[in-house]
């Protein structure tokens, strides 16, 4: 006991201090990528770390909730319009609205991007909870068809509803402000705050509604109550990146929202691992490094014994393969419900090193 108690503190020190180190060299790499990436690396580079609060808020639902939900893109409009709405200058409102003019409650609002964008969390939330309570009585294919019928609905409502949203022409010239430091701040917080709600009570709530429900009813966990809660959090984590996304981008419209931008999302979950935090943030950054380096197999290409002129959705079949693919090979994804732990990466380089060892 004593020898066991004794090694457990260094043990928690030498993992903080490893991980301590690991946030020092990606803070030093994320002033580098600022000050000597191009525009176009240093909006992957950013991207990366939108689509891990993205990723997060989906497997909240899909892979600790046990909820199949494919409704995201719409949060997120909900979430990147009203941050859009609340940061836009009156001039730059007269500017875009051009053919219909603007609500006049709206007209002369503006106010700061931290609380414009916890205002537009706040709004998915509350458009999540109002969809949640009655549908999260279904379970399995009837939530997902109806979560994806709700998320075409906020499309076409953000569309028609010119005077608010503008309608088709959406929303251009917003102000820059999801810089390289607001969005990975962003992401890590996220990350932090889902790190702590699945170690809390809560989270072993949401994982044995997941398991099994009538288990969890038996235990005396309001099931339907912390499916609630969870399409809540999620539609708040789910308009947050909808906002940083809209202020990146510097523009949004209702083509931006489609089931593609959900599908997107979904391939980092199953990748990365349904249930698991660290799978979701590596696929994130993985996946969406590959999106944009394999941009060439939509444009044509010289191949030494064929052309091709161009086949554009090339790319995303490609992705769709790869999942087909991890499904049927590797279905828990590349971490499964795991997580990453230094102890871990310990134990493959020793593992690798007694097999080297004992092939020698």
């Amino acid at each position: 006991m004593k020898a066991t108690t004794g090694k457990r503190p260094f043990a928690l020190t030498r993992n903080r201090l490893l991980t301590i180190i690991a946030l020092a060299a990606f803070a030093v790499l994320a002033i580098i990528a600022n000050s000597f990436f191009d525009a176009f690396m240093l909006r992957v580079f950013n991207m990366c770390a939108i689509y891990i609060v993205l990723a997060l808020s989906l497997n909240l639902l899909n892979g600790f909730t046990g909820l199949f939900s494919l409704g995201h893109a719409g949060f997120m409009a909900v979430g990147a319009y009203v941050c859009a709405l609340l940061t836009m200058t009156p001039e730059l409102k007269e500017m875009n609205y051009f053919l219909v003019p603007i609500v006049p409650w709206l007209r002369n609002i503006t106010i700061p991007f931290l609380p414009a964008i916890l205002i537009a969390g706040l709004a998915s939330a509350f458009v999540g909870f109002l969809i949640g309570a009655p549908v999260l009585r279904l379970r399995d294919d009837y939530l997902a068809i109806a979560t994806l019928g709700f998320g075409e609905i906020i499309r076409v409502l953000i569309t028609n509803a010119q005077p608010i949203t503008n309608g088709a022409q959406g929303l251009k010239g917003l102000p820059r402000y999801a810089t390289t430091f607001s969005v990975w701040v962003a992401a890590g917080l996220v990350t932090l705050f889902m790190v702590l709600l699945m170690r809390s009570s809560y989270g072993r709530a949401m994982k044995a509604v997941r398991d099994d429900e009538l288990a969890a009813e038996a235990m005396g966990i309001n099931v339907f109550r912390v499916k609630v809660t969870s399409f809540t959090v999620s539609s708040f984590l789910a308009g947050v990146g909808g906002a940083l996304l809209g202020h990146m981008i510097t523009t949004i419209d209702p083509k931006m929202f489609t089931f593609m931008l959900t599908f997107n999302i979904l391939l980092i979950v199953v990748l990365g691992g349904i249930g698991s935090i660290s799978g979701s943030v590596i696929s994130a950054i993985v996946v969406t490094i590959l999106m944009e380096a394999l941009r060439f197999l939509d444009e044509p290409m010289n191949l030494i014994f064929f052309k091709t002129e161009g086949l554009p959705g090339l790319r995303m079949v490609v992705f769709s393969i790869l999942l087909m693919v991890m499904v049927i090979y590797r279905q828990r994804g590349l971490m499964g419900n795991k997580e990453f732990s230094w102890d871990m990466l310990q134990g493959l380089f020793v593992k690798k090193g007694r097999k080297e060892g004992d092939h020698v």
